[in-house]
């Protein structure tokens, strides 16, 4: 039986586009206020520009997940991946990585949880919670209740919430079964604070 892996509560997700600044800045300011595990989201920038920015971000000491991208993790030597349901399948990209590598999985309703729970996978993230400006192709609003029927159907496999998750609800999601709240906006929209509101949403989840 493997060792179910130990998610924080805080689960920072870089964005060049809101912020203004390079993945490397937010993950030094995000460290700053508390992170440790971060991932580096990326859509749209050259391969070669990524894979430099998420080597930069690799000096401030922190865990690196790379959204999608099982090259530019591999290249950097970051922590692991994550994947969304149109990406490289868990278990091929489990391959390249080898065991020791942290994998996690974007799912987006009851079905796909359970199914995901069975895949070579650390974790498994569950969205939108609520409704969210970040992406425009998400899929229905789960809410609350939606959060609690996929816990107990996934048992106490590592779930990260995200979606529309704020300073304001992060707690709910927290109580409603999630081990981590990934989130965005809420941490980079304002990039000054990006270092105390990371504190605050800390604080927030752990008490």
């Amino acid at each position: 039986m493997r060792t179910l892996f130990q998610l924080p509560r805080v689960y920072p997700i870089t964005d060049v586009q809101l912020s203004g600044l390079s993945h490397a800045e937010q993950a030094r300011l995000l460290s700053l206020g508390g992170a440790s595990f971060i991932q580096l989201r990326e859509k749209r920038m050259p391969a070669l520009e990524f894979y430099e920015q998420a080597k930069a971000a690799q000096l401030h000491g922190v865990r690196l997940i790379i959204n999608d991208r099982v090259d530019i993790a591999l290249a950097v030597g970051a922590a692991g991946v994550h994947l969304g349901q149109d990406d490289l399948p868990p278990e091929a990209a489990r391959k390249l990585l080898g065991p020791q590598a942290i994998i996690g999985y974007s799912t987006h309703n009851i079905d796909q949880a359970i199914n995901a729970i069975q895949q070579p996978i650390d974790y498994l993230a569950i969205g939108p919670v609520f409704s969210t400006t970040t992406k425009s192709d998400t899929a229905p609003v789960l809410g609350l209740e939606g959060l609690r029927a996929i816990r107990q159907a996934i048992g106490n496999f590592p779930l990260v919430a995200i979606g529309g998750i704020t300073a304001t609800n992060a707690r709910e999601v927290i109580n409603a079964g999630a081990d981590s709240v990934a989130v965005i906006s809420a941490l980079l929209s304002s990039p000054a604070r990006i270092t105390p509101s990371t504190q605050t949403l800390f604080h927030i989840c752990q008490t």
